[in-house]
């Protein structure tokens, strides 16, 4: 992931999508939790719904695939992104502090996410001076 300057991560709690971008190319992965929770016609109070908070070795390997990116852009239809960037400050604090913004987002195609991410840095870059 060399040279990319801004990342965009859509999560929940069965995979993040993470995509690495700078002005002329991308490089998107996606990645699991070891054990996503498949079991959500489990009735409340099984130990099976405790599944539904977020995983910390999920969250690790999320963290490792944004080591490059200078900003990055968190978002999800679930609390699984707001505890994404809960584990990044107890965990990663250099990466939490490179977070741009995290905001609520429903599924969304790998184009439209990639254009959204780009106009969401296009406007974050014209209000933050860049050096170097």
């Amino acid at each position: 992931m060399h040279g990319h300057s801004h990342a965009v991560v859509w999560l929940d709690h069965h995979e993040a999508r993470v995509t690495s971008f700078s002005s002329d190319a991308a490089e998107e992965s996606t990645i699991h939790p070891a054990h996503p929770p498949r079991h959500l016609h489990v009735r409340a109070g099984s130990p099976s719904g405790l599944h539904l908070r977020g995983d910390d070795a999920f969250f690790g390997k999320v963290a490792a695939s944004l080591t490059d990116a200078r900003a990055i852009l968190v978002v999800g239809p679930s609390s699984a992104k707001t505890e994404f960037v809960t584990y990044l400050h107890r965990h990663a604090p250099a990466l939490f502090g490179r977070i741009s913004s995290v905001e609520t987002m429903a599924r969304i195609s790998d184009e439209g996410l990639l254009a959204a991410a780009r106009r969401h840095f296009r406007a974050a870059d014209r209000m933050t001076p860049q050096t170097g």
